[in-house]
């Protein structure tokens, strides 16, 4: 009798994790459908924008270049050394350039925004919800999406794509100082920026751009949502913080994967 019990609590705790989860797609849907239905409105939010803009900035700017230079250089050493064995080191511009403008640039940087900025945002918002402050602003009759969500939606769609164009050119960096400095590799500053310039071209920083562009809506969505659904207290708001980061994480790698597909599609 209790082995069928346990089967049947499993069974409604799994259907319920699949309603708990359509609903949540649901609504976030309708609230980045409300979103861009207020856009024509983000004029009167410019300085709540600017405000978002420079506190993403701020807080980002000096890990991303940390970050990139590493990444970088982690990339040269991984790869270059057998490279050098097949004789074909001349190629290591190109595809570390290659790899940091479509792949790990637009990725790394979405996480990290992920991690540091879509955390607070979601923090911001769902204390500001468990302490009725939102309730306040709808009695005054003003709209949580127009007052809140917009202007960290647009801050942090503008603001993820200028962090990946500060990060490609530092993870290229990263990458010609261990090919230069490494003596396993020994690939010349001259030797490795002229393979980069050959093969990368404008269409594939391009290509990230629109990657980190997608990724930056979908975090910010997925945070701001988060933030206003938030329920019990400060226990509530920690739960909504971690489930906002990883939510965003793994919604970044599986448009990462679609979006790869995509963008290969229409370049054939």
């Amino acid at each position: 009798m209790l082995p069928r019990l346990r089967g049947g609590l499993r069974q409604k705790n799994g259907r319920y994790a699949q309603i708990l989860m359509y609903k949540n797609i649901g609504e976030i849907l309708i609230l980045f459908w409300q979103t861009l239905r207020s856009l024509h409105l983000l004029w009167r939010q410019r300085q709540k924008v600017f405000d978002q803009l420079f506190e993403i900035g701020n807080a980002s700017l000096f890990m991303v270049c940390i970050l990139s230079l590493f990444i970088g250089g982690v990339i040269a050493l991984q790869t270059g050394p057998i490279l050098v064995e097949r004789g074909i080191s001349s190629v290591l511009g190109g595809m570390i350039g290659l790899s940091m403008c479509k792949e790990f640039a637009p990725v790394m940087m979405a996480i990290l925004v992920a991690g540091r900025i879509g955390s607070a945002m979601s923090a911001e918002i769902g204390s500001m919800r468990v302490y009725q402050e939102i309730d306040a602003l709808q009695t005054m009759n003003i709209d949580p999406v127009r007052y809140l969500v917009l202007p960290r939606m647009v801050a942090i769609a503008l603001a993820l794509p200028a962090l990946v164009i500060f990060s490609i050119p530092v993870g290229w960096l990263g990458g010609a100082l261990v090919c230069d400095f490494n003596r396993k590799i020994a690939v010349n500053f001259d030797l490795y920026f002229q393979n980069l310039r050959d093969v990368v071209e404008v269409g594939d920083v391009c290509n990230g751009l629109f990657k980190s562009f997608v990724f930056a809506l979908a975090v910010g969505i997925i945070s701001c949502h988060q933030g206003l659904i938030t329920r019990g207290g400060p226990r509530g708001i920690g739960r909504s913080v971690t489930k906002a980061v990883v939510n965003s994480i793994v919604v970044i790698l599986i448009l990462d994967y679609f979006l790869t597909r995509f963008l290969l599609y229409i370049h054939r």
